[in-house]
């Protein structure tokens, strides 16, 4: 099956479809939580749908626009048009990826996909690309009796463990190559540290493929665990006492075919393009923390213990601070953000992550000198000598320093920016009046 629709026009795709039997075409696009969204039409349909001519209810999706002005149009990316490797292969299904556009054919300002164009025009206008590899980690867990969900896990093996103690062996295989089907170029497959947690990786791109394969990559894993009797689950921390899921961010700014990051005469061979983009991510990190590590649970993992960050730091040589820049020079130079997990929204994610980078170049941000010893051993005072901030500690305080960040509540425009903040204070309304099982053991007999 061919996956090069680069250039593809409508006539390409509908004659492509035909010849491989596809009977339906999922137009799939994500709401501003990042939660996959599509409208599915039938064959009869398709030349009308490739040529943006659908239109929907957007005052059903999450932080769309009001009632009153609820039609919208998606308008398909030719690109990214893939058919599924499961099913009935005379009735085969579909997906093209599509931005959102008001009636009247205007970019939609509320659409995350356009939120990263955006950021990926201005890195033009400075003279750069953005290249980006995410590292989604997510959990398999064990359905109950009547397939209701469970956090009981599969296994119990460990990172890059093998069968039998990884059970959950042949659903990854099976979501390989069911990725690979769909072009992704996996590099790796492998046990993470947690039982029944997993990691697969796939080649680097641009950073709007990239994200589109992130929004895939969610729908595939969970469709193929259900093929399995199982439950994926990207939630960041969904067992007490396990390490619990990230998604590494990789990145680097191009010019052209030479990486901008590198210079083999600089100290440490990264260029100043580089050390001012690190500078800006570490300024800017606790602004962007509720976008990178959206939810109530987010923060479950953002704790001492775990191997996931908690200060504002860099470093080459450990894992505790928020950037690492891995080893590898040349064309292989980039920076790695390990704060955000996977139930950010990846077009969102990284377009704030480039945002900041971008204000570093601007500004020549101070990159501070890298953190080479365990920040998490460190004492508070040597923590403040050296300028290491926390990353905010729950949702709430991740929220307050994002309405203080104008730099990256410029770049989620105004729109995505309110509607977000606004859906994130409800939740953690809605969670700090709960009274959780923690309370009752600790407090009921107590008091």
């Amino acid at each position: 099956m061919s996956n090069d629709f680069a250039g593809a026009t409508t006539k390409d795709v509908l004659e492509y479809a035909a010849q491989q039997n596809v009977r339906f075409l999922r137009l799939q696009f994500t709401d501003i939580l990042g939660v996959n969204k599509n409208v599915e039409v039938p064959a009869s349909q398709f030349e009308k749908a490739l040529k943006g001519d659908i239109l929907f209810d957007g005052s059903s999706i999450q932080g769309f626009v009001r009632i009153e002005e609820s039609d919208m149009l998606l308008s398909p990316d030719l690109s990214t048009f893939r058919i599924f490797p499961w099913g009935d292969p005379e009735q085969r299904v579909a997906r093209v990826i599509c931005d959102i556009s008001m009636p009247d054919g205007l970019p939609f300002e509320g659409d995350p996909r356009r939120v990263l164009k955006r950021q990926i025009a201005h890195a033009a206008e400075l003279g750069y690309a953005m290249n980006a590899g995410m590292e989604a980690e997510f959990f398999v867990f064990k359905r109950g009796d009547r397939g209701e969900p469970t956090t009981a896990t599969h296994d119990v093996g460990g990172y890059f463990d093998l069968a039998p103690a990884d059970l959950g062996e042949d659903a990854r295989r099976a979501i390989v190559a069911a990725l690979e089907q769909m072009g992704f170029e996996v590099e790796a497959a492998h046990h993470e540290v947690a039982h029944g947690q997993h990691e697969i990786d796939f080649r680097y791109a641009d950073a709007l493929t990239t994200a589109d394969n992130i929004a895939t990559f969610r729908f595939v894993v969970k469709y193929v665990a259900q093929q399995f009797g199982l439950l994926a689950s990207f939630m960041p921390k969904p067992v007490f006492g396990q390490s619990g899921s990230g998604m590494h961010a990789h990145q680097s700014l191009f010019r052209g075919k030479e990486n901008a990051f590198w210079d083999p005469g600089a100290r440490w061979e990264l260029s100043t393009v580089a050390l001012h983009y690190i500078g800006g991510l570490l300024r800017h990190a606790r602004g962007f923390c509720a976008i990178t590590n959206p939810l109530v649970n987010s923060y479950k993992r953002l704790v001492p213990g775990f191997e996931a960050p908690v200060n504002v730091a860099w470093s080459m040589r450990n894992r505790s601070p928020l950037i690492r820049v891995p080893a590898r020079r040349g064309a292989g130079t980039r920076v790695e953000v390990r704060m955000p997990d996977p139930s950010a929204n990846p077009y969102l994610a990284l377009a704030v992550m480039l945002a900041a980078g971008l204000d570093g170049l601007v500004t020549e941000a101070d990159h501070r000198e890298p953190v080479d010893t365990n920040i998490f051993e460190m004492s508070y005072r040597e923590k403040r000598r050296l300028r290491i901030d926390d990353l905010p500690h729950d949702l709430n305080e991740a929220c307050d320093e994002l309405e203080k960040d104008n730099t990256i509540l410029d770049a989620l425009g105004e729109h995505v920016a309110s509607n977000f903040l606004h859906a994130k204070r409800q939740e953690w309304h809605d969670y700090i009046t709960q009274v959780t099982e923690w309370e009752l053991e600790n407090y009921l007999l107590k008091y």
